[in-house]
């Protein structure tokens, strides 16, 4: 074991009663389980500033007490995070998640960002705040990333200008609104079954807009009908599918930064579906 590693379990009371093994879903960091005297752990191994992001998220999202499991962080430092390690089970309950991040959701504020930066995946995430939710979604979200593909030849210049149109448009259809703790990376793999109930891990925490965690959760499936009754209640937004459709684009271009060419297809097909709602 490293000797980092060890310090760390030791300041924190975790005693190993077992080898590290590591666990699948690590394409970003190293991440492994261990049985310690205090039960199993989860370790993850990566960029300190990384980490660090992480765990703040962590705590912020159990600290809002939507009823959704959240690993308690249990020791960080020397590009290490420990968390608690959940049992998972195969019954899915579908509407306490969606119960959950609804008020999850209600945690508000005014200013849309959060007070430091983080990561989605390897990608820097500036959170700096702005108090529009448009000029936030554009200027910390929507032009970084699209400059970023640009530079590295992944967009050209039509399709550059194309999404420029649709950052600097927003303001013509999108309201602003209180911004929402939101988890920041909710696709299907950071969603969990416990048997306390649904689990969220793996954050990149900050306030903005609510439907980024459901057009996150959407963009490589769907969380169910159940979980839709619950979250709305009743109460859906009528321009529901092309908020989805917008808040679907930084991911999409961050798959693309991270993965290459392969996304940009699926950048061009929501960038036409916007563009056909702005007519």
């Amino acid at each position: 074991m490293d000797a980092r590693l060890a310090e760390q379990l030791a300041m924190a009371g975790l005693i190993p009663e077992g080898r590290l093994e590591p666990l699948s879903g690590g394409d970003m960091a190293s991440v492994h389980r261990m049985t310690t005297q205090r039960g199993p752990v989860v370790i993850k191994q990566d960029d300190p500033e990384r980490l660090a992001g992480e765990a703040d998220g962590l705590r912020a999202l159990h600290a809002a007490k939507s009823g959704l499991v959240v690993p308690a962080v249990l020791a960080e430092g020397n590009g290490f995070l420990v968390m608690e390690a959940l049992e998972t089970v195969s019954r899915r309950d579908s509407t306490a998640f969606g119960e959950g991040l609804r008020r999850l959701h209600s945690v508000t504020g005014e200013a849309h960002g959060w007070p430091r930066d983080n990561a989605c995946g390897r990608t820097p995430q500036r959170n700096a705040p702005l108090s529009d939710g448009r000029a936030f979604q554009r200027e910390r979200r929507l032009l970084p990333l699209a400059e970023a593909c640009h530079a590295r030849g992944l967009l050209d210049d039509r399709l550059l200008n194309r999404l420029q149109v649709i950052a600097h448009g927003l303001e013509s259809w999108l309201p602003d609104a209180p911004s929402s703790l939101a988890h920041g990376d909710l696709w299907s793999g950071n969603v969990l079954f416990t048997a306390k109930g649904p689990a969220i891990i793996d954050p990149a925490v900050y306030r903005h807009y609510p439907e980024v965690d459901l057009a996150m959760l959407t963009l490589f499936g769907s969380p169910g009908e159940a979980f839709f009754e619950a979250y709305w209640d009743g109460h859906a937004p009528v321009d529901w599918p092309r908020r989805e459709t917008l808040f679907q684009l930084y991911p999409l271009l961050n798959h693309l930064l991270l993965f290459g060419g392969g996304y940009r297809a699926a950048v061009v097909r929501a960038v036409e579906r916007l563009e056909v709602g702005a007519g």
